[in-house]
C-alpha cells in the first residue's frame, strides 16, 4: 500500500515539474478580459505569469503611469490563473473590473497553461523568450524591481 502511496506521489511531482531553460513552450490559446482569443506565438519575448490576485496586483502596480500598449510594445504578455476564481464572481465582478487595464490579461479559466509553469503563489513568474523557447526565469516580488525590469526591455 505504501508503495502505491509513493509511486503516485513520484507521479505528480513529475507531473508538476517547471518547464526548464532551453525548452519550448507547449502551444496554447486563451482568450482576454474581452473575449479575445491569443495563441502563443514565436514572436512572443516576456510572458508574465501570475497565480494569485496579488501577484496580479503586484503586476498592476508596476504598470501603474504606463501608456496602453506599454506591454505589447515590449513583446510582452500578463496571463492570470483565475481558475480558483468563483466563476460568478468572475463574471459580474473581477472580469469587468479588468477591462478597465490598460494592458491586455490572458485569463486562464481552467488552470491549463500556468500550472505547466509552476509559477510560484507569491510575485510574478517572469519568462524570458526566444522564438518559444525558454532562455530565462525570474520571479518578482516587487513592483518597482518588475517595473525596472520592463523599462530595460527596449520596445
Amino acid at each position: 500500500m505504501k508503495c502505491w502511496i509513493w509511486l503516485g506521489l513520484a507521479l505528480l511531482a513529475s507531473g508538476a515539474q517547471a518547464l526548464e531553460t532551453g525548452e519550448r513552450l507547449a502551444p496554447w490559446t486563451l482568450s482576454d478580459q474581452f473575449e479575445q482569443a491569443y495563441t502563443l506565438d514565436d514572436d512572443l519575448r516576456i510572458l508574465l505569469v501570475a497565480r494569485s490576485m496579488d501577484a496580479a496586483k503586484l503586476l498592476d502596480a508596476a504598470l501603474e503611469g504606463q501608456a496602453k500598449g506599454y506591454l505589447e510594445a515590449r513583446q510582452a504578455l500578463f496571463v492570470a490563473d483565475i481558475s480558483r476564481m468563483p466563476g460568478l464572481i468572475g463574471k459580474l465582478f473581477a472580469i469587468p473590473a479588468m477591462r478597465e487595464y490598460r494592458y491586455r490579461v490572458l485569463l486562464d479559466r481552467e488552470a491549463q497553461v500556468v500550472p505547466q509553469y509552476a509559477a510560484p503563489e507569491q510575485g510574478v513568474l517572469w519568462l524570458q523568450l526566444e522564438r518559444g523557447v525558454l532562455r530565462e526565469r525570474r520571479v518578482f516580488s516587487d513592483a518597482a524591481a518588475l517595473r525596472a525590469a520592463l523599462e530595460q526591455v527596449a520596445p
